[in-house]
This record gives C-alpha cells, sequence and structure tokens, in this order.
C-alpha cells in the first residue's frame, strides 16, 4: 500500500491511497465467498455457481462494492499512520480507481491540526463572582425541604387565593361557538402555574366554590392549534374544589426528622456551608470558561469546515446516546422538537467551534509551557477512573484500550493548562471590569 499526501488550503490534506492489486482480488474474492450463497444462478445450485459465471451474468463489478467496504477502513487506518500529518476530523472518501487486476485507489480528504498562535494566556482578567450566601438565600432552601414535607389540606371556608389546588369544570368558546379540546371536568390546576393560558389562572383568584365564572383569555399567536392562534375566547369555570400546601413549622422537631442535625441552627448552618460550596463550585466554573474564552480571542487559528462538521457529529451521537439511555430516538426528538438532522447540527455549530477552539489553545498553552504527564499522574487517572465506575485499578488498566490511554494522557495536559490560567487569572469587581472594557 502507498499513499501521498497534498496539503490543501485552511489547514486541509487530500491523500491518495493506492491498494496492489493482489489485495484487491483478495478483496473481491472474500466478497464472492460472502454473497455467493444469496445467489440463484440457473443449472448451478444454490451457492456453487462460479464467480466468472456470476459476474459475467450481473456485470464485472458485482462484487466490487463489498470489497471496496472491505479495503477502505483498513487502507486508511494504515495511511494514517504513514502520513505525516495529525488528522483531526472523519474522511471524506472519493473513489478513483476500482478494477480487478489493478491497484484500487481512493482519496481521503481530512482537516489537519490547524496551527494556534497564542496571544495573552497569563494573567488574564476576569469578573470576580459573588460567593456569599445571603439569609434569603438559605431561607429558599429551607422553604423547598418544608415543601417536600408540606400536607395539603381541603380548604372549605375562603375564597381562590394564589398557590391554592383547585378542582374545575370549564368549557371554551371562540366567537360564541364551543371549540374543540375547549371542555374539562375535574380539572386539577394549581393557581399560579402558568399552565393555563394568558390570565385564565388568575382571573380566578377571589372566587369560591361553586361559583361559576367568565374567564376571558387572547391564544398566543403560536399557538400550536391553528384555528385559535390569536383569537380571543372565553371560559366558563366552575371552582369544585380548593386545597392548599400547608408548609410544616420550622423548628428543632422539623429539623430531627428532615436531617442529622438536632438544632435549627445547626440545620441553618449546614445549609450555608453547603450554599458556600456550590457557589465556589460555580464560580470556579465561571471563571474558568471566561478566562478561555479570553485566550480564546486573544488566539489566531483556522478552524476547517470538515473539522467542526466531525465535532458535530460526535455530539450527534453522543447525544443520541443519552436519549437512548431514556428509551427515546433521536427521531422521536426530533418530531417533538420539529428538528431534523440540518437544522440539529446547525444549532450545535457553535458549541461545536467553542469546544475545538478550548481543547487547541489548551494544547497549545502545555505546549508552550513545557508539560508533562509523570507516573504519578497516570495512576491518579486511573484511580479516578476506578472510583468512578467502582472497578478495581488494574481492571481499568487492564481493560482501557492503548487509544483510550494515549487521550487519557492529553487529557492530563490539558487539565494542567487549564489549572494553569484559571490559577494565574486576575479576578476584578464587574463594576470595575465595565468600566475597563467602555
Amino acid at each position: 500500500m502507498s499513499v501521498q499526501v497534498e496539503k490543501l488550503e485552511k489547514n486541509m490534506a487530500k491523500l491518495t491511497i493506492e491498494v496492489p492489486a493482489e489485495d484487491v482480488e483478495k478483496a473481491i474474492e472474500k466478497a464472492y465467498q460472502k454473497q455467493k450463497s444469496k445467489i440463484n444462478i440457473s443449472g448451478f445450485r444454490k451457492g456453487k455457481a462460479p464467480r466468472k459465471i456470476i459476474e459475467k451474468m450481473y456485470g464485472v463489478g458485482v462484487f466490487y462494492e463489498d470489497a471496496v467496504n472491505e479495503m477502505i477502513p483498513a487502507a486508511y487506518d494504515e495511511a494514517t499512520k504513514e502520513a505525516d500529518v495529525e488528522i483531526v476530523s472523519q474522511p471524506r472518501i472519493d473513489i478513483v480507481q476500482i478494477e480487478a487486476g489493478k491497484p484500487f485507489i481512493f482519496t481521503a480528504e481530512v482537516a489537519t491540526r490547524p496551527e494556534v498562535t497564542l496571544g495573552e494566556y497569563k494573567g488574564i482578567e476576569v469578573a470576580k463572582s459573588d460567593v456569599n450566601v445571603t439569609d434569603e438565600e438559605i431561607n429558599a432552601e429551607i422553604d423547598k425541604e418544608r415543601g417536600q414535607n408540606a400536607r395539603v389540606i381541603e380548604v372549605t371556608d375562603r375564597p381562590v387565593k394564589d398557590g391554592d389546588n383547585t378542582v374545575i369544570d370549564f368549557e371554551g368558546f371562540v366567537d360564541g361557538e364551543a371549540f374543540e379540546g375547549g371542555k374539562g371536568e375535574d380539572y386539577p390546576l394549581t393557581i399560579g402555574s402558568h399552565s393555563f393560558i394568558d390570565t385564565f389562572e388568575e382571573q380566578l383568584i377571589g372566587k369560591n366554590i361553586g361559583e361559576e365564572v367568565e374567564v376571558n383569555v387572547t391564544f398566543p399567536e403560536e399557538y400550536h392549534a391553528e384555528e385559535l392562534k390569536g383569537k380571543p375566547a372565553l371560559f366558563k369555570v366552575t371552582v369544585k374544589k380548593i386545597s392548599e400546601r400547608q408548609l410544616p413549622e420550622l423548628n428543632d422537631e422539623f429539623v430531627d426528622d428532615v436531617s442529622e442535625f438536632s438544632t435549627v441552627d445547626e440545620y441553618k448552618n449546614s445549609i450555608k456551608e453547603k450554599l458556600e460550596e456550590k457557589k465556589k463550585n460555580e464560580a470556579n466554573a465561571a471563571k474558568e470558561d471566561a478566562v478561555i474564552e479570553k485566550i480564546i480571542e486573544n488566539a489566531t487559528m483556522e478552524i476547517p469546515e470538515l473539522m467542526i462538521s466531525s465535532q458535530i457529529n460526535n455530539m450527534q451521537e453522543d447525544f443520541a446516546r443519552r436519549l437512548e439511555s431514556q428509551g427515546l430516538s433521536l427521531e422521536t426528538y426530533f418530531q417533538y422538537t420539529g428538528l431534523n438532522n440540518a437544522s440539529f447540527a446547525e444549532q450545535l455549530k457553535p458549541q461545536a467551534l467553542s469546544r475545538i477552539q478550548s481543547r487547541l489553545v489548551l494544547e497549545e498553552v502545555a505546549k508552550v509551557e513545557g508539560f508533562e504527564v509523570t507516573d504519578e499522574d497516570i495512576e491518579n487517572e486511573f484511580n479516578e477512573i476506578a472510583e468512578r465506575y467502582q472497578m478495581e485499578v488494574e481492571t481499568v488498566k487492564q481493560f482501557l484500550p492503548e487509544s483510550e490511554k494515549e487521550n487519557m494522557k492529553k487529557d492530563i495536559l490539558v487539565k494542567k493548562a487549564i489549572d494553569l490560567v484559571r490559577d494565574s487569572a486576575k479576578e476584578v469587581e464587574k463594576a470595575e471590569e465595565a468600566k475597563e472594557e467602555n
């Protein structure tokens, strides 16, 4: 096998790959052996017709497609090892020649790793995040817990108020005529949930059980039913039942029931500590993102479209796998969202580009700084993987493919680059940053 590399514009390259004629013959023969049992030729038992007879009957190229599919993966893989270029995309394959007795020739157009010229990457100024925890935030967390332990009690001695759970009968009319899907009986509705259109729920506030109410609303222009879009409607509504969630009192008894603590003060302190930890983690992540974004702005690089397309494909495949784990398919998702492959890919493009740029600048930082992967780094990574998947470390080492081990080393270098640029960044107050930008 031979390969020729032609450098193209915009970080693209074309590999011209030639597979020897004897390998072509082997691939065609293999395709014949695989397919012959499915071919019926008059005068021969099924699966016994000679290859020459089949080729005469169906054409000399009858087995070419299977032969090509057999040859390309191995030939391309070998060519990428021989070619002196760093390929960062899936190939765009084009068949040049396929004929028995001659070499098989095909081209693979690929994106190559763009050169990155770094600008400033140390001491980047970013907005300082507020990590202070307020009493309001602590109380909001406590109220969430109280809400999860609330009792629902029926109310008979007052009208509807915001936040109530109600049961209603309703019927809707447009231009004086009842419309399809506009009627419901014993329908549960939480006031303030905004599950009904416009001001429907608000107009029930202050109404009593058994009272018939006329509710006037307007359907939104983007409503799913074409005949109702933008139309004013009248709903006749009867409130049949009112109930409310009664929150438990915040006291030591409640704290003892829902936590490992005994007093309200201990409980509040624990919530404050958790919120502080959460805010610090979020602030670190925000700082990291802001620093990398500015490093990208300061750098120059030319990203080939094929590299972006490959990243989008990887993201689509990852998204599809996550959907499948939830019992859904990508096709079902498209039906719900109105998207298709093209529009979904376009939606993913900015994120794909950002991921590529982030990786490239961080790899370049690691290169410029001369970072290296130590045995200790690798051992720590193996331990993290083992802990994450609850496996023995030696099992991880044994079964992790070599390609994944190489990717792991690259990831370690990127992590070191992230630590450097994040830790060297200077945090400034947001007002000061805004002033400098203006």
